[in-house]
């Protein structure tokens, strides 16, 4: 039987031992859930399953792929990741129907024991980044659907809270922004103090680094890792909007001084890395979210979104790449994807090793 937490559970899963590491540590494997609604991805969806496709066998060939999806999709999948030359060993499709496609925000948040190595997993509550879009019961539903297909122990948090909301460096310290986790439409009744109480007992984290505003385009209410990323203990990678005509530029500089203001526990400054903003991808009047920021580290490389902007996708690869070394740097061209308002960390969800 699935051991279970309930969301009225004494012990959380801090007390537990447990601790949400960085996304650089060792994975086991990367879950994605499967496109399907054209909804998301208005005018421009024929495209977007073959790209899933591309993203699952570029991981396929570090580390493996998990993919949530409706049962009767499954052999349409099956063909795209052969044609994308997927390694067939490295993938497991399993029977969890979805709403929509970002397993960052509606997946499991795993979390590992700091002395067995046990991995756990933390159920959030979900509702479409503050009841946007019209369902979400399926979407809400995949963090225990996943416990119950790999037998972990699951740790049920009653609050909202996405993925994409938060960055840990592993060693204790969270980013997040005040426009996303303290916004009206995500728990109303909580204070902030309440908040950062349920964080740190959820994810083992000691300090909570409070951002500001999210880019322009973001229907999230200004998710982290649009913003900023650790990249280790000690250093944060951060988009910085130079052109002070551009919608980015106050907020992006806004958040560059607090980072500049933020300590490490050590009383130190942190080491940061200034990683571009692409120039403005709009869809029609509207601009899209499009970030270098929502990279995705996986084992032994960097999967980086670029924007068919041949000069800044350069010099963002060269920012990640001091920062990453001994990784490679693979620029995923996104230019389509983020149509649907994210890129390659939105549609992604690390499980430890």
């Amino acid at each position: 039987m699935l051991p279970k937490i309930n969301k009225n559970a004494v012990q959380t899963s801090a007390a537990a031992g447990f601790r949400l590491p960085a996304e650089w540590e060792p994975q086991a494997a990367v879950w994605l859930s499967w496109p399907h609604r054209r909804a998301t991805w208005p005018g421009g969806f024929p495209p977007i399953p073959k790209k899933f496709a591309e993203i699952a066998a570029l991981i396929s060939r570090f580390e493996a792929v998990c993919i949530n999806a409706a049962r009767p999709l499954h052999a349409r999948i099956r063909l795209l990741l052969r044609q994308a030359k997927a390694d067939p060993g490295r993938v497991t499709l399993f029977a969890h129907p979805t709403d929509d496609a970002w397993c960052r925000d509606h997946g499991p948040i795993f979390v590992k024991h700091g002395r067995t190595s046990e991995v756990a997993l933390t159920d959030w509550e979900f509702n479409a980044w503050g009841e946007k879009y019209p369902r979400w019961r399926l979407d809400n539903a995949i963090p225990e659907r996943t416990a119950r297909a790999l037998c972990l122990r699951r740790f049920a948090q009653n609050m909202v809270l996405e993925g994409g909301s938060i960055d840990v460096n592993g060693s204790g310290l969270l980013l997040t922004t005040e426009a996303c986790l303290l916004h009206s439409n995500r728990n109303p009744s909580l204070t902030r103090g309440e908040i950062e109480q349920n964080i740190r007992a959820a994810f083992g984290v000691r300090t909570i680094l409070w951002l500001g505003d999210g880019i322009a385009g973001d229907d999230t209410d200004g998710h982290v890792d649009d913003l900023s990323r650790f990249y280790r203990a000690d250093g944060i990678v951060t988009a910085v909007e130079r052109d002070p005509r551009d919608e980015n530029h106050r907020a992006l500089r806004e958040n560059l001084e607090r980072l500049r203001a933020f300590r490490t526990p050590a009383g130190k400054k942190f080491t940061l890395a200034e990683l571009p903003m692409p120039h403005a991808v709009r869809h029609g009047r509207h601009r899209l979210p499009a970030s270098y920021a929502n990279f995705l580290i996986i084992n032994g490389a960097v999967l980086m979104p670029s924007f068919r902007q041949p000069k800044r996708d350069a010099e963002a690869a060269e920012v990640l790449a001091g920062c990453f070394p001994g990784r490679e740097i693979i620029p995923v061209d996104c230019r389509r994807l983020v149509l649907g308002h994210g890129t390659l960390h939105c549609i992604s969800q690390q499980q430890p090793a």
